[in-house]
């Protein structure tokens, strides 16, 4: 049997405030629900494709939220921002009161895709180590990157603190300064470490690619957009 909500219960738990308040935005006709307008809090509603529009902006129902963002540089991925403003300021606030999560974080300087959920499952399967999703970066270098410089990444590189040599699972020359390389850990400031212990230094980080998603084109430098069925299929382990 398909479950049921009533419209202010639905509208809460999207994120649109206190019961109180979405009692009144119902009883105010600020509430369509699949392109009806619905004053009464208590009507019932099937969840399961169900859209609705609050104050004229159109949702969908989503019992839990998988999203994707461009970041942009000099933000953090943060709820507590130090020195710049949190990438959760480019969310909608229904979102960011559902307490949703960025799944790694990416450091304030480097740009690129990052998923933000708030399935707890979800994030866990996406960050843990042991699944060993793998990341691509798109690194440019300050100094012209060599076949050997290459082969010594692929082969590992030892960092402070580490107790064995750390090897990218890929690492290809796309220019003269720019690699792509591709890790399964997300250690601390990983990719610079690693340029950094082949002489290099990295001048600028984005990550294209997570498992098999990878940044669309279309997606611009600070957007963001729910992730397709398509999008969760080429995040599935193999």
């Amino acid at each position: 049997m398909a479950k049921k909500l009533s419209i202010e219960r639905i509208i809460h738990n999207q994120g649109f405030g206190a019961r109180k308040l979405c009692r009144i935005m119902v009883w105010n006709n600020e509430i369509t629900v699949n392109g009806q307008p619905c004053d009464d809090p208590n009507t019932e509603f099937e969840l399961e494709n169900l859209s609705y529009t609050v104050k004229g902006e159109a949702w969908q129902y989503r019992e839990k939220s998988y999203l994707m963002l461009h970041k942009p540089s000099n933000y953090e991925c943060s709820h507590k921002t130090q020195h710049h403003p949190t990438i959760y300021s480019l969310l909608p606030h229904p979102l960011v009161v559902r307490d949703v999560q960025c799944i790694g974080r990416l450091d304030e300087d480097t740009t690129g895709l990052i998923l933000i959920s708030d399935d707890g499952q979800f994030i866990h399967k996406m960050s843990s180590p042991k699944h060993k999703v793998p990341k691509v970066y798109e690194v440019t270098c300050k100094h012209a990157v060599d076949e050997a410089q290459i082969a010594h990444i692929l082969k590992g590189v030892q960092l402070i603190d580490e107790d064995a040599p750390i090897a990218a699972l890929e690492c290809t020359r796309i220019s003269e300064n720019v690699i792509h390389m591709t890790l399964a850990e997300g250690k601390y400031h990983q990719v610079k470490r690693m340029v950094a212990a082949i002489s290099n230094r990295v001048e600028g980080l984005k990550r294209i690619q997570i498992g098999e998603l990878k940044l669309p084109d279309d997606l611009a430098v600070g957007e963001w957009r729910w992730l397709s069925v398509d999008d969760m299929m080429k995040l599935a382990p193999k």
